[in-house]
């Protein structure tokens, strides 16, 4: 699989597989991201993608010293069941 890439030009967190992007998509406000959308394409689901993409992005936001906000479902629900990323929640 590829690397997770963080597109700050448009906001969100790309990863490419089998000719497809699924994104994460944020706001970043001071040191605060937000993130409010997560999709991956159909044909590519049910491969552990989005949890991939949603791993990666986490892991960043961390490095960087960045606190999170969960709109996006999918990231609240990552966060729950992955208790080593809770202390990032803003």
């Amino acid at each position: 699989m590829a690397e997770v890439r963080n597109n700050e030009g448009l906001s969100r967190f790309e990863l490419e597989i089998g000719g497809h992007t699924a994104v994460a998509n944020y706001r970043l406000s001071g040191d605060v991201m937000t993130f409010t959308h997560t999709e991956v394409p159909p044909a590519v689901r049910e491969r552990g993608v989005a949890s991939r993409l949603v791993h990666d992005a986490l892991t960043e936001a961390r490095a960087k010293g960045l606190k999170v906000i969960a709109r996006c479902s999918f990231v609240r629900h990552y966060i729950d069941i992955h208790p080593e990323f809770q202390d990032l929640l803003a």
